[in-house]
């Protein structure tokens, strides 16, 4: 990794299909350990189950209230500065259950891949990964 900044740059939200919105602010072959989105769910929408495979990822709750669900543990109600805490390979989703948009940091390491999203459900699509498109 080199030192460098990296600037926000708006307008690059992309939908998953998952029910998120996601912008990516770290994600780069440069910096393989970690990668940084912010992720946001409207309200009202529970997105799809889900796991990442060999990759961690942590959930920094910037903004609205949620209820996470990660593999047994019993649903978790979250709110701002919260940290939830995700294993390799252990189903997730969350809910926002607020009137706002829930807004949070998907922390993940090493970094995110689309290779190692996992759908749970299989609602969405066949065959794994994720797509920006929305069809």
């Amino acid at each position: 990794m080199k030192a460098s900044v990296r600037r926000f740059e708006p307008g690059t939200e992309f939908r998953f299909r998952e029910g998120c919105h996601i912008t990516e602010l770290s994600n780069s072959a440069e910096d393989p350990d970690v990668s940084i989105a912010l992720a946001r769910v409207e309200p009202g929408v529970t997105t799809a189950w889900h796991s990442l495979a060999g990759t961690a990822e942590r959930y920094v709750i910037v903004r609205g209230r949620g209820r996470v669900e990660i593999a047994d543990l019993a649903p978790r109600d979250v709110n701002s500065l919260d940290v939830v805490l995700i294993p390799p390979r252990c189903r997730q989703r969350i809910t926002n259950i607020g009137d706002e948009d829930l807004v949070f940091l998907a922390v993940c390491s090493p970094r995110f891949v689309t290779s190692a999203y996992r759908d749970m459900e299989d609602r969405f699509w066949r065959g794994g990964g994720v797509s920006a498109a929305d069809d």
